[in-house]
């Protein structure tokens, strides 16, 4: 299982080299489709991500909805992830990863989570998620059971299968282009 989940990020990530140069096209139209997306349209209170430069741009939107949208951002502590609200650009600090990350009081009401955008290196039709290895969302996401969650990638992050453990969380629904 574990070299099936090594091989196909790989594979993914050779592919995202290709196509590098279509992605702030792909992200804007990914985007455009959550906005209009009726679990987004209802949320209060979302769980985002802060893009990496390999995955759907969310900087922009964040700020953009952050006005009329309680926004949380995942932050690195450890080998977990704490969640915090999103006050603004100038509230983020660089964290684990390089990924910028706000500064504010940890948030811990769960059950207050309409939606969840969650990234991945890869999703199939079935749900399934391939992360990037280090479990944090795995371990994330069993705290949030109600939430709807909503994958967003790239359409060659679509894949045929993604090999699934008893622990993985599947998606409700995947975005792609």
């Amino acid at each position: 299982m574990k070299e099936k989940k090594k091989e196909l990020r790989k594979q993914v990530a050779l592919l995202k080299t290709r196509h590098s140069s279509s992605a702030t096209r792909q992200s804007a139209e990914i985007v455009a489709a959550l906005e209009a997306h009726p679990a987004f349209r209802a949320a209060n209170t979302i769980l985002l991500y802060h893009s990496l430069k390999d995955e759907v741009n969310t900087h922009t939107f964040i700020r953009k909805w952050s006005r009329e949208k309680r926004i949380l951002l995942p932050v690195v502590v450890g080998d977990d992830l704490e969640l915090r609200l999103y006050t603004g650009p100038e509230d983020l600090a660089i964290g684990a990863y390089s990924i910028e990350e706000p500064t504010g009081a940890r948030f811990t009401d769960y059950a207050a989570i309409d939606l969840v955008i969650v990234p991945g290196v890869a999703f199939d039709r079935n749900g399934n998620r391939l992360g990037r290895g280090k479990g944090y969302y795995d371990r994330l996401l069993p705290r949030i059971p109600s939430a709807y969650k909503i994958g967003i990638c790239f359409p060659f992050q679509v894949v045929e299968e993604v090999p699934a453990e008893p622990f993985d969380i599947r998606m409700d629904e995947i975005i792609t282009q």
